[in-house]
């Protein structure tokens, strides 16, 4: 097992000794130590005294396969062909990019910490350890590659709707991929979705779906994020959930979302996006290959794209092709 977890699940477990913290993991005080402050750097706050020896300064949850599976509802768990939890990786996304996607069934990732991981247009995307949740889900999906424009928008609605039942009834989706919150008219980003894949034009598709979710942001990890940004903690009203039931909320909610997506299509999500969208009606500025253009969100059009009102009438942008912040209508 991994001496880095083997150590901090003993100091879960309340404070103790170099000696026995050593003892636990079957290494020198020495070598105890080095592992100390490599959680450290990763963004664990570990105390330390001679009378207490080494403590959490404050409690954290690992991620729990058994666990998670369990909260699954009966049909939910039928639906995944494999959940794992890892220590440490690249990125979810990445991962699951490698590996084979299952033919039937949804294989389903997250990670303690991320080392590479990615937002969309290659941003990085802050992933600390064992602080928030770093989940994909890899599925094949019917219809070709063109089917799968709205799959963000889709897998944005899925994950929204898992919070609100948690109690988090603030978020609201900004388009594409943003899972926001409105604070004094700022959109602070909560969480963001990452949509991957491959395959034929027409023929069967893959996708790997990311989502990055702020849920107790170490400050050290939140200094370095250079956009206005939130964390489920500040949100949740003192009714924060284990990470462990929201992963199982989260997967509970995306897995079928998937499987209607690929048997529907996107129509049966766009009343809901429309009741989510934090940018409907606000000034907005598009950042699009051919130049900056200011005007009025207008919500999304059929086949998910952003609907915006122009100086010279209504023009549509695609995922791909743009960014969007909050600006100044023309």
């Amino acid at each position: 097992m991994n001496s880095e977890r083997v150590l901090l699940e003993r100091l879960l477990a309340g404070p103790v000794s170099g000696d026995a913290l050593a003892r636990a993991c079957g290494q020198t005080r020495a070598a105890v130590w080095k592992r100390v402050e490599a959680l450290r750097a990763a963004g664990i706050v570990i105390e330390a005294s001679p009378e207490r020896g080494y403590a959490l300064a404050e409690p954290l949850e690992l991620l729990d396969v058994l666990r998670i599976r369990e909260a699954l509802p009966p049909e939910v768990r039928a639906g995944i062909a494999d959940l794992d939890v890892a220590w440490s990786l690249d990125s979810t996304n990445s991962e699951l990019l490698r590996r084979e996607t299952p033919v039937a069934g949804v294989a389903v990732l997250l990670a303690e910490r991320q080392s590479g991981g990615r937002g969309r247009r290659g941003r990085d995307w802050a992933s600390p350890l064992a602080a928030n949740l770093y989940l994909s889900l890899a599925r094949r999906f019917s219809g070709g590659l063109g089917r799968l424009g709205g799959l963000g928008l889709v897998a944005g609605v899925a994950a929204a709707d898992a919070l609100h039942a948690l109690g988090a009834t603030r978020v609201r989706l900004k388009w594409p991929n943003d899972l926001v919150v409105e604070d004094e008219a700022e959109l602070r980003k909560l969480g963001g979705l990452l949509v991957e894949g491959g395959g034929e034009h027409a023929g069967p598709a893959r996708a790997v779906i990311g989502l990055g979710l702020n849920l107790r942001m170490p400050a050290a990890a939140a200094a370095a994020i250079a956009q206005p940004w939130t964390d489920l903690a500040a949100i949740a009203d003192d009714r924060m959930p284990s990470r462990n039931a929201l992963a199982a909320a989260l997967v509970a909610r995306l897995v079928p979302a998937l499987a209607r997506f690929d048997r529907d299509g996107l129509a049966p999500f766009l009343p809901r996006f429309a009741a989510l969208d934090a940018l409907a009606g606000r000034a907005v500025q598009v950042h699009a290959g051919d130049g900056t253009h200011a005007g009025v969100a207008l919500g999304t059009a059929a086949d998910g794209a952003l609907r915006v009102r122009l100086g010279d009438g209504e023009r549509c942008f695609h995922a791909g092709e743009v960014s969007v912040r909050p600006g100044v209508a023309a």
